[in-house]
């Protein structure tokens, strides 16, 4: 049974993939030649039978390639590089072998965090790849765990960060602390604490609060939706589910059919960053919004995802899609807005109706109240009206 669901997750990813290539712009002739190589790929893992992670080993590639001479192997590469990115593999293609086995110390620290803290698949994911580019600096200049300083763990910071949006430079730091902190207080390895002193620079005028819309702009976004064809109804139903519900691009490309209950008028949304399931009351408009692309705009398919794509075969739409769906709505009508300016809208919302902040981390899908606290800025409208009793 998981050999058969590990086959249908390659089916899928494979299909994903192929999507988010398309949606990327790449050429017509490379997304030929990929889906040639994939094809090829899917027939040779039918053959072998073995679980989706290890489908994707430089052993198994190697013996594909050992079977198909010919082949050049980017399109399996570059597949696995896209599911690590997506959380859904422990490693990919272009990780060399001899880093991806970590020393004991490393994977004990990856079990602590699933099993203590109940880490999801895609926080190990993250914390894995900080991991191995700390252990190939230690390994490059022959330095011990237990001899690590503040000024060793910066230089290696200066030079791993290097390139990166501050945001993920944020996410790694953070990545990195945790793991000092198991060495300081659970296995006593370092005499001193050293996650504190893991900083970055100085950000004041950087920090912004979310984009969210205002009451007028919502106004004109939903006014501005169309309903005359296909492509008209998934985005209306899409806008709706992103800013009645505060859905990622992610969350809303993975709903199936059986997650939308009509007469309870609820959504189960299954994929979540705290890989904590939930039902989710479900407003009325947006229930009929979902009707009406079910009933005028989705297409006959085998697939069980709601949102397909347009044109043949008809396959589901991937997280990119979806976010470009909604992206693109919102400059056809000159709103500076993306997607997830509607999820910041819903935050927003549930604010304002005085949720407190572990409500709103629980609707929101939040893994850590951290990610959460960023809605918090002062908000003008609730200002005046605490402060200087005004009815806005």
């Amino acid at each position: 049974m998981e050999i058969e669901v590990g086959e249908e997750k390659l089916d899928q990813a494979i299909d994903d993939y192929l999507q988010w290539m398309a949606a990327n712009a790449y050429a017509q002739k490379t997304l030929k030649d990929y889906a040639q190589e994939l094809n090829r790929f899917r027939s040779f893992i039918r053959n072998r039978r073995c679980s989706f992670e290890d489908m994707f080993t430089h052993d198994r590639l190697r013996r594909f390639k050992k079977i198909n001479p010919t082949a050049r192997t980017h399109a399996i590469r570059g597949l696995s590089r896209y599911l690590y990115e997506q959380g859904k593999l422990s490693r990919h293609l272009g990780m060399k072998e001899h880093l991806v086995d970590l020393p004991e110390i490393y994977e004990d620290y990856l079990t602590y965090q699933k099993k203590t803290h109940q880490a999801s698949h895609h926080k190990l994911v993250h914390i894995r790849t900080v991991l191995v580019a700390l252990h190939v600096f230690l390994e490059k200049h022959q330095i011990k765990i237990r001899n690590l300083t503040i000024e060793k763990i910066d230089t290696f910071l200066a030079d791993y960060l290097a390139g990166y949006k501050e945001n993920t430079c944020i996410a790694y730091r953070d990545r990195l602390r945790g793991f000092l902190r198991y060495l300081f207080d659970e296995r006593k390895v370092l005499s001193s604490n050293l996650a504190p002193l893991v900083v970055g620079p100085p950000r004041f005028t950087q920090t912004k609060p979310p984009n969210y819309l205002r009451p007028h702009e919502l106004k004109r976004l939903f006014g501005g939706l169309k309903l005359s064809s296909a492509s008209d109804l998934r985005t209306y139903a899409m806008v709706h589910l992103a800013y009645t519900l505060g859905l990622r691009p992610l969350e809303i490309s993975l709903i199936r059919l059986n997650d939308i209950f009509f007469k309870a008028t609820e959504l189960c949304v299954r994929s979540r960053k705290n890989d904590n399931p939930v039902r989710l009351p479900v407003p009325e408009e947006t229930i009929k919004a979902m009707a009406a692309y079910l009933v005028g705009g989705r297409p006959q398919s085998r697939h069980r995802r709601l949102f397909l794509t347009l044109q043949p075969p008809f396959g589901p739409m991937s997280q990119n899609n979806v976010t470009l769906t909604i992206n693109n709505c919102m400059k056809k009508l000159g709103m500076p807005y993306s997607a997830y300016g509607l999820r910041h809208t819903y935050a927003q919302n549930l604010l304002e109706a005085g949720l407190s902040l572990y409500e709103i981390k629980e609707m929101m899908g939040h893994d850590s109240i951290e990610s959460t606290k960023k809605y918090l800025h002062v908000h003008i409208k609730l200002m005046r009206e605490v402060l200087f009793d005004e009815t806005l």
